[in-house]
C-alpha cells in the first residue's frame, strides 16, 4: 500500500499544480473578463456578416417577385451545392448562428454580473453618466429589442406562424403580405434603429475587445461604426417602407 509523504502520494509522480487538475488553456481564458469580451467580439463578427449579406440579399425584392424568389429557393436549397448535400449548408449555417448567438448572450450577461460584483454601489458620478456613450448604456436594451425581433422574424417568414399570407405563398408573397400591415412595418422599422444602435456600439467596441486599438485609428473604428450600421440599417428598413409607399407590391 503507498504511503503519503509530505501531501504526495508515494509511487505516483508528483503534481506540479498541488494536487488540483489543470484547466483547458481556452476553459480558463473564458473564466476571466478578457476571454468573455473575445467572445462577444468573435460572435458579433460573425453575426455582422450574417446581417450584411441577409441585407444585400434581400435587396433582390427590388428586382421582381422572380428574382426574389429564386434567391429565397437558392439559399434552402442551393446553397453550395453540389459540393455540399441540398440544405447542408444551410442547416450548417443556422446551427453557427444559433451557437453564437447564444454563447454572445451568455458571455454578456455574465460580463453584466461580474461588473456589478466588482461594483455593488451602483453609484455613478454625474460626470461619467454623461459621458458615457448613448449606445454603450442602451447595450443591454437594444440587445433585448433585438432578439425579440430575431424571434419575430423567424416566426413570421421562416415558420410562417404569425404571416399573413395564404398557405402556400412565396417568400416574395409573404414579405409583401407581412409589410403592408402598418403595425408590423413599424416594428420591423423600430427594431431596425434598436438593431442600428446595437451594431454601431459593437463595431465600435469589438476593436477594442480583441486589442485593435490604437488612439490614431479611433476615427476609422468610429467611421467604420456608423457606415456599417447605416448602410445595413438603411437597406433593411427600406424594405417595409418600399411595401408601405407601393414600391414594392
Amino acid at each position: 500500500m503507498a504511503t503519503k509523504v509530505t501531501g504526495v502520494t508515494e509511487g505516483s509522480p508528483p503534481n506540479p499544480a498541488g494536487g488540483k487538475t489543470r484547466r483547458p488553456f481556452l476553459v480558463d481564458l473564458y473564466r476571466s473578463a478578457v476571454g468573455k469580451k473575445y467572445v462577444m467580439a468573435i460572435t458579433g463578427i460573425v453575426w455582422l456578416g450574417y446581417i450584411f449579406a441577409h441585407m444585400v440579399g434581400n435587396l433582390k425584392v427590388y428586382l421582381g417577385a422572380e428574382d426574389f424568389n429564386h434567391y429565397a429557393e437558392f439559399l434552402r436549397s442551393g446553397l453550395l451545392v453540389p459540393i455540399v448535400p441540398e440544405e447542408f449548408a444551410l442547416w450548417g449555417m443556422r446551427a453557427l448562428l444559433i451557437v453564437t448567438l447564444f454563447f454572445h448572450i451568455l458571455a454578456a450577461y455574465q460580463l453584466t454580473v461580474m461588473n456589478r460584483n466588482a461594483r455593488p454601489e451602483r453609484y455613478q458620478a454625474r460626470r461619467e453618466y454623461v459621458a458615457a456613450d448613448f449606445a454603450a448604456r442602451t447595450m443591454r436594451w437594444t440587445g433585448v429589442i433585438v432578439l425579440l425581433f430575431i424571434l419575430y422574424h423567424l416566426a413570421d417568414f421562416t415558420w410562417g406562424w404569425v404571416n399573413p399570407a395564404e398557405a402556400g405563398a412565396t417568400p416574395y408573397e409573404k414579405l409583401v403580405a407581412s409589410f403592408q400591415v402598418p403595425a408590423v412595418a413599424a416594428f420591423y422599422i423600430i427594431a431596425n434603429l434598436a438593431l442600428g444602435v446595437h451594431i454601431y456600439h459593437g463595431g465600435w467596441s469589438l476593436f477594442q475587445s480583441m486589442g485593435w486599438n490604437n488612439r490614431k485609428f479611433n476615427h476609422w473604428r468610429r467611421a467604420f461604426a456608423i457606415g456599417f450600421a447605416v448602410v445595413v440599417i438603411g437597406g433593411n428598413v427600406s424594405f417595409p417602407l418600399a411595401v408601405q409607399f407601393g414600391l414594392v407590391s
